[in-house]
């Protein structure tokens, strides 16, 4: 059984990853976290999400460490903010346990603050701006076509999402520009990305390859969070199952798609 505590577990992901990790046989849920201060501390986590009571009270983020003490969790999932996210990653690596991020927002240095946390702490770690599936295959379709295509073509992004995300452009916009300045050798400040915030729109994210004379689309469009807390589930077990020690792992590992 692999023991799972989830940080954000009052936002609308961390709600959804912990549903699916209440339908998972081989899973459960042991801790549920949420800001410091959190009106919802000491309500069930399972009634929060909509599944029923779990036994899991839900406590601020400045008792994690006590609370990861207490509950012995294998993995940490966290979908909460970037300066949030680096100091649960760092309270999980000095805990010895593994963690599952989908945080997006961070800077290079809080990337860098977060791999430095996770060698030291020699923990397995898989992080990444996007779990969903498609995505993560339609970063393999982006990079073949930019090979395909080659240097002709001009490239240019455009990611949609709902008026309430905060950090722009989206960390898979940001994912896919350094995916194709790799592939055609180029640097990423030559790919133009465009972000719209608009209504509720849960991720839409739009490559163009274009010439004068034709324009190639690749598009992903994301219909439900669902996909997202499914992938987390992926990334769970394969965290534990195939994680190394002191290495950041993401999507393309769990997939098998590297």
């Amino acid at each position: 059984m692999i023991r799972v505590a989830v940080c954000g577990a009052c936002g609308r992901m961390g709600r959804l990853v912990i549903g699916q990790i209440s339908r998972q046989d081989d899973m459960k849920l042991v801790a549920a976290i949420d800001a410091p201060g959190t009106p919802s501390a000491g309500e069930d986590a399972g009634e929060l999400a909509g599944v029923g009571k779990l036994g899991v009270k839900i406590v601020g983020a400045d008792k994690l460490a006590e609370e990861l003490k207490r509950s012995k969790p294998d993995v940490l999932v966290d979908f909460t903010r970037a300066d949030a996210a680096v100091k649960n990653v760092k309270t999980a690596s000095e805990a010895g346990v593994s963690v599952v991020v989908g945080t997006t927002g961070f800077t290079a240095e809080q990337q860098a603050e977060i791999e430095r946390a996770i060698k030291k702490g020699k923990i397995r770690a898989v992080i990444s701006p996007n779990m969903s599936i498609g995505v993560n295959v339609f970063f393999k379709s982006v990079e073949g076509m930019a090979k395909m295509l080659g240097s002709d073509y001009a490239v240019e992004i455009i990611e949609a999402h709902h008026v309430d995300k905060k950090d722009a452009p989206s960390g898979t916009a940001k994912k896919a520009a350094q995916i194709v300045a790799k592939a055609l050798d180029r640097s990423e400040d030559n790919i133009k990305i465009k972000s719209i915030r608009e209504g509720d729109i849960i991720g839409e994210h739009t490559v163009i390859f274009s010439t004068p004379e034709e324009r190639v689309e690749v598009i992903h469009r994301a219909q439900s969070r669902e996909t997202f807390a499914a992938g987390a589930i992926k990334a769970i077990r394969h965290v534990i199952q195939k994680g190394k020690p002191g290495i950041v792992q993401d999507m393309q590992d769990v997939l098998g798609l590297r």
